[in-house]
């Protein structure tokens, strides 16, 4: 079982189950926004006795009044990556060990995309690469409700020119991809269980792969709970992608045509292909 966003004949965006390809109703939650304002105990308990069947188009797990927030540098290997990249690499040692993590601002509904739509990569930064991350469904309670795969598509020239680049490089249209749908965390494997494995496909071969863990990750899913709330109000939740910690080599760019594609054990397969933003979308 899953949860889903299908975009139904209405134009509606419907929260529903998603088991062996048919889409459930679920009593009394009609969106994803109202699914994040309950309890866990109360989500699990109405997940339990849906209702009827539906029909519509899968559509990025996001809703209009829910915000995606990214962690940075919680891997060694994104640590290791920031350094190589940046002019001023000491920013990035001294975040990977302190105890506030990095927390950003990444997207909204409206620049996210989700599987198999085009993502983009920036007209005015030559080298650009996927970040693969896990991210969490938070509810209004700070309680984990479920996993999904995230793509922080990242602008690499440009945060590499500056840090204070960060959102020009993070925040633009189709610099998210977020899908294939929502495992619900009472289904969901353990951290040290969720293997993350990416690949860039190019023509007819593979310009680069790689893999990790969730299991890696240099914090605690709870300890990002506990900074991304502080000082915020999240009345309707909120999605958090967590890092990654596999960042391709200075060598490798994301190019138009090029298809990323993201696995994570027992959450799914995201898959995108890559298209050049122009100026003016």
């Amino acid at each position: 079982m899953k949860f889903s966003v299908i975009k139904t004949a209405t134009n509606n965006h419907q929260f529903v189950i998603t088991k062996d390809g048919v889409h459930t109703a679920i009593n009394n939650v009609p969106t994803l926004t109202e699914a994040l304002q309950l309890s866990l105990a109360d989500l699990q308990k109405l997940a339990q006795s849906s209702g009827t069947e539906v029909t519509g188009v899968v559509v990025a797990p996001i809703a209009p009044e829910v915000e995606l927030w990214g962690a940075g540098v919680t891997y060694l290997r994104s640590r290791d990556a920031r350094k190589e990249e940046s002019g001023v690499p000491d920013v990035y040692q001294l975040v990977y060990e302190a105890d506030r993590p990095e927390l950003f601002f990444k997207s909204s509904a409206v620049r996210a995309r989700g599987n198999g739509a085009q993502i983009g990569i920036r007209y005015d930064s030559p080298a650009s690469v996927p970040e693969p991350e896990v991210a969490i469904y938070i509810n209004k309670y700070r309680e984990i409700i479920g996993f999904a795969i995230c793509n922080d598509v990242t602008a690499r020239t440009i945060e590499g020119e500056n840090p204070l680049y960060l959102s020009q490089a993070k925040i633009y249209v189709g610099s998210t991809s977020l899908g294939p749908d929502i495992t619900p965390a009472w289904l969901a494997p353990s951290a040290a269980d969720m293997n993350i494995k990416a690949k860039i496909a190019r023509g007819a071969g593979v310009a680069w792969s790689a893999e990790t863990s969730l299991g890696a990750l240099n914090r605690t899913l709870e300890d990002l709970v506990s900074y991304v709330f502080r000082c915020q109000e999240f009345p309707n939740g909120v999605i958090l992608s967590t890092g990654t910690g596999i960042v391709p080599p200075l060598d490798i760019s994301l190019q138009a045509g090029d298809v990323v594609e993201i696995q994570v054990a027992g959450v799914g397969t995201l898959s995108n292909t890559v298209i050049v933003i122009p100026e003016r979308p």
